[in-house]
């Protein structure tokens, strides 16, 4: 399996990865490799698996990563979180993904348990993602690691400052590349590149896309990500939310033109968050392609 840092560095073109979640039923399984077999047409440079909040997920996460990357011939990516787990507990998980295959990590802090407000350490587990990803190289583990971003900031950090200060233990800690949480306003992603480069953080950056595909959605959004939308965005939506096929049309629109600046201020690829749905984020990469 091609490790994803490589990927970025031989690249001579903007490179497009899709995000998928395990499904909890064994007919939203046959629709997530549908959704794959559809995505695999436009011919992706990799393809990342998440973690359930709390690791509820873990098993399926390896099994399905494994399995796509086998089936389609795909390097892929596993997130894996220190969520209720202790450093020997971790230890013998790392081993189990390792022996599957699986040479690329997205390493996080993760989300807690369903039921639970906040991030609870495991004893003798880890508290942060930096924490994390240095015992991962201190193991001798040989993943390709990637990290999470966030251009307005992780919702729980006191500053942008504090957060990108955060970022930084990330990359010394090991992590090759960073994958930003979703953004709608580019001006913001842009502030963002110059503040963490000035701070000495150089790896590869890589926007993270959600075509929106229903009017609900803005506010989840917010919610979900503390994420500001442009006014012009929201009013345009706001328009057609009940004309489904003109609301789909200008939100791939949007995000085309989105993705296309992205590309122009130097993005070497684009990340797009599928919600384990093909159509939207065909047809984005489509337009992108030609």
């Amino acid at each position: 399996m091609k490790k994803i840092l490589e990927i970025y560095k031989t690249a001579k073109a903007p490179v497009y990865s899709f995000e998928f979640f395990p499904p909890k039923t064994p007919e939203g399984e046959t629709k997530l490799f549908e959704a794959v077999e559809e995505l695999s047409k436009v011919d992706p440079g990799y393809i990342t698996v998440t973690y359930g909040a709390g690791g509820s997920t873990r098993d399926k996460t390896i099994r399905i990563t494994s399995e796509l990357a086998k089936k389609f011939s795909l390097p892929a990516a596993a997130h894996f979180t220190c969520v209720g787990g202790n450093k020997e507990e971790i230890r013998v998980i790392l081993k189990q993904i390792r022996e599957s295959g699986i040479e690329n990590l997205m390493a996080l802090r993760g989300d807690p348990p369903k039921g639970e407000e906040a991030f609870k350490k495991v004893e003798g587990g880890f508290g942060y993602a930096s924490e994390l990803i240095s015992f991962i190289k201190e193991e001798g583990f040989d993943f390709c690691m990637g990290a999470a971003c966030y251009p307005e900031k992780h919702p729980e950090a006191a500053s942008l400052e504090s957060d990108v200060d955060n970022l930084k233990r990330k990359v010394d800690s090991g992590a090759s590349y960073l994958v930003s949480q979703l953004f709608f306003k580019n001006s913001n992603f842009e502030s963002f590149l110059d503040l963490i480069r000035k701070k000495g953080i150089n790896v590869p950056v890589i926007p993270g896309i959600m075509p929106i595909t229903s009017f609900t959605q803005i506010e989840r959004f917010k919610a979900m990500a503390a994420c500001e939308f442009p006014e012009k965005l929201v009013s345009d939506l706001e328009e057609v939310k009940d004309r489904p096929e003109e609301f789909y049309k200008r939100s791939v629109n949007f995000s085309v033109n989105q993705c296309r600046e992205l590309v122009k201020l130097g993005a070497p690829g684009i990340h797009l968050y599928t919600l384990n749905q093909s159509p939207a984020s065909l047809d984005i990469v489509r337009e992108l392609k030609n």
